[in-house]
């Protein structure tokens, strides 16, 4: 801890600041409250602040003790991060920084897995997956008996506002003196509109290897969130007959391997028939239809004469009704790109026109394929893409916000001083019995 305020971490990496004995670490959440620098103990210092421009020079690597990735409760999984990833612009690890995807990702599974097909959508809204158990009877989202259970399901997964910046999934409500509890960001596909959170655009698919993607997924009323399944495409499609057989889409895709990752659920979302026991899953993908909420049209300006396909199938249904439905690869590939160019090449948000590019390229245009599903330990670049990195435990002090479109990367959070039941800070001789936050 230096006197600029500023916190570093034993290998002189700045973690946070100080001020008025409370340490705040990069994302603006409070870590440590009552902070007395006068019964600290003095180490001698193994970094050095240049007063002028606040940069941080380790002095010595020989007294350095980083902590490990396991001391620091980072969850790791199949295809974890190396220790010295390369970060990309948007904070998170390249995905070449996760190394080699497992070879069980792209294994033939076609002897023993059941059948199930994809549907497609986007209509970036805030995930299901986004905000905390209602209930006991909510069994879908994250468990909250405890911190331990929550983060064991990955927590509640990340939304993100108009321009894509992330901010918290939950934060204080209306607290008083006496009263405290949490409420959800609010959803941009509600009265909020422009104001409210939006799906992040890096949960758009991205090609890994020739034959291998991952993605994010909707999944049937009653599916979990945060779980990994393996899908490998099997050149069919949902509705197939003798008289509608296949495409050259389809057949295209068969061999291919995605992982998803559930992040939402939809209620139109089917289970299993005889035929494809495993049921659906609506695939996230930009351009794939806005469907009954629809939040993208907010969220990318195009004017209302614009074309944005069909609410259910998006671009590739409009493709169709343009083409017939027995148009070559090519042609519905140069349909779909022309159709993300035009919504997407211009809005200032990359993921989207390259998540778009993805399903003509990697995905082959494909309308509604079959494939082959087993369950799977979720790969880390899904769980660092879905984890909220603001929301790391059931507990914040994040003071609550209306209108989320001025948040801008690096901003810190307003907080409130809040405490529990018995431990307000006496006022005039008085200790108030009740939870709540000091809002004045």
């Amino acid at each position: 801890m230096y006197a600029d305020g500023r916190v570093t971490d034993a290998a002189g990496n700045s973690i946070g600041t100080f001020a008025e004995g409370t340490i705040v670490n990069a994302l603006g959440q409070v870590v440590m409250e009552n902070v007395d620098l006068t019964v600290l103990p003095i180490c001698e210092a193994n970094a050095t602040v240049d007063p002028k421009t606040g940069d941080v020079t380790l002095l010595s690597s020989a007294s350095a003790d980083p902590t490990s990735s396991a001391d620091a409760g980072i969850i790791e999984s199949s295809g974890s991060v190396n220790t010295d990833p390369e970060l990309g612009p948007d904070g998170f690890p390249t995905l070449e920084s996760y190394g080699a995807p497992p070879a069980e990702y792209t294994k033939d599974i076609s002897a023993t897995a059941k059948r199930g097909w994809n549907t497609r959508y986007w209509d970036a809204c805030k995930p299901h997956c986004s905000w905390l158990k209602e209930s006991s009877n909510d069994t879908t989202r994250a468990d909250t008996s405890s911190n331990e259970a929550f983060l064991a399901d990955f927590g509640t997964a990340r939304n993100c506002n108009i321009h894509d910046v992330e901010v918290p999934t939950f934060t204080l409500g209306d607290v008083s003196k006496a009263w405290f509890g949490y409420n959800g960001t609010r959803s941009a596909c509600g009265d909020e509109k422009e104001k409210g959170v939006f799906t992040c655009t890096d949960m758009a698919p991205i090609q890994v290897t020739e034959n291998l993607s991952y993605g994010y997924v909707a999944g049937t009323a009653n599916s979990k969130c945060g779980k990994c399944y393996h899908l490998q495409y099997d050149g069919h499609f949902a509705n197939e007959m003798e008289n509608n057989p296949p495409r050259e889409t389809h057949k295209a895709l068969k061999g291919k391997h995605m992982i998803v990752m559930a992040s939402n659920i939809g209620m139109d979302v089917a289970g299993g028939n005889p035929n494809l026991p495993a049921g659906q899953f609506d695939l996230m993908v930009p351009g794939g239809g806005v469907g009954a909420f629809d939040a993208l049209t907010t969220q990318v300006k195009k004017g209302s004469d614009f074309n944005w396909g069909a609410g259910f199938g998006g671009f590739l249904t409009e493709c169709q009704n343009q083409l017939g439905y027995d148009a070559t690869l090519v042609e519905y590939q140069t349909c779909i790109k022309g159709m993300c160019d035009a919504a997407f090449g211009d809005a200032g948000l990359p993921n989207l026109l390259r998540g778009c590019h993805w399903f003509a390229d990697w995905y082959m245009a494909a309308d509604n394929p079959t494939y082959y599903i087993e369950e799977v330990e979720c790969p880390q670049y899904l769980i660092d893409h879905y984890m909220s990195r603001y929301n790391t435990s059931l507990e914040n002090n994040f003071k609550k916000v209306t209108d989320w479109s001025t948040f801008k990367e690096g901003d810190v959070l307003d907080t409130l001083h809040c405490w529990k039941a018995g431990e307000a800070p006496p006022e005039n001789g008085w200790q108030n019995p009740s939870a709540g936050c000091d809002v004045e």
